[in-house]
């Protein structure tokens, strides 16, 4: 057989003559794999429910501050992290379907689920976002401001508790999120971070209000909401790449492409294709090999392509190579 044929090398193909391998080392190569995958998990939902506490705790606090402290950004507050603590909810749901093991009408697996997580936090995120901006701009234009209650020290306290508990919120999430790679994790982290900046709107807001300058809480929501809406606008951009097969970035590519032609025998590469598929990578990649080379070869050489873009790269799921001939002169 010639090397006209197509040969490719993958998870699913045999690999010529007989390899033994300790069944020990095996054994210990499936764990490590499931573990990992079960960690991230596990990761993710603790985060989750972490937060979900937390939010709990504050609805309660903000809700009897906004109440009692007669502070009407306090009230919107505590309807802000309510939305936290439902979208929190879509988060656990996107990583429990994201991570389930690939079936027959999903051979590819589950991981776009987790992008379609993130799109609906980032629509929940800009609504969110442009309902604060609006009853901001509302305020502003109505010039009601002799007519707005004094809001009391405790309305200004739940406004600092927010803000600190918040923070402390996104910064955990956004470190567990980079660690295990999640975009919908990321997603909901940014949901904590517009939750304390606009708990800072409403802090400089009652602050301005009990100094006698009310325009200051308005006027702070608006410029809040420009913060809010960046960041879903981010969150919906990077959740849609990643489900419309966008390629990897050009440093990846390129990182990949040095690692190819490392490999021995590989001539040149014809062909680098990428795209993404959620969180992880699928790579298309033609090799060049000298068209003297019998196929047996001519897979091992495909082969070890194969192994070392799935090595090197961990977010890769898939790397499918196949070999042209090339003459040699």
């Amino acid at each position: 057989m010639g090397l006209g044929h197509k040969v490719a090398a993958g998870v699913s193909m045999r690999i010529c003559g007989t390899i033994y391998v300790p069944y020990d080392a095996f054994l210990y190569f499936v764990r490590r794999l499931y573990l990992m995958k079960r960690n991230n998990e596990q990761m993710a939902l603790r985060a989750a429910l972490t937060t979900i506490s937390c939010d709990v705790v504050l609805v309660a606090f903000k809700l009897f501050a906004g109440i009692f402290g007669r502070s009407t950004a306090i009230l919107a507050d505590a309807v802000h992290s309510l939305s936290d603590m439902l979208t929190t909810i879509i988060v656990i749901i996107g990583v429990k379907l994201a991570n389930q093991k690939a079936d027959k009408e999903h051979p590819y697996g589950h991981e776009r689920f987790e992008s379609v997580a993130a799109v609906i936090l980032s629509v929940v995120l800009f609504i969110t976002g442009a309902g604060i901006g609006w009853a901001g701009i509302q305020k502003v234009i109505a010039r009601n401001y002799g007519e707005m209650a004094i809001p009391g020290l405790i309305a200004l306290a739940a406004a600092v508790t927010t803000i600190v508990v918040k923070e402390g919120m996104y910064r955990y999430k956004s470190a567990v999120a980079k660690k295990i790679d999640s975009s919908a994790l990321m997603a909901d982290a940014w949901h904590h971070r517009s939750d304390s900046l606009s708990s800072i709107g409403s802090f400089l807001g009652i602050l301005g209000a009990r100094l006698g300058f009310p325009i200051l809480d308005p006027v702070a929501a608006v410029v809040i909401c420009l913060f809010i809406l960046k960041a879903a606008v981010d969150v919906f951009r990077d959740a849609i790449g990643k489900m419309t097969d966008k390629a990897c970035d050009e440093e990846t590519e390129n990182k990949m492409r040095e690692v190819i032609l490392t490999q021995k025998s590989v001539v040149g590469i014809d062909l680098l294709k990428t795209r993404l598929f959620g969180d992880r990578i699928y790579v298309d990649v033609d090799i060049g090999v000298d068209e003297a080379k019998a196929l047996h070869e001519a897979h091992d050489i495909a082969q070890r392509v194969h192994d070392a873009i799935e090595s090197e790269f961990p977010k890769v799921k898939h790397c499918t190579v196949h070999v042209n001939p090339a003459a040699i002169s």
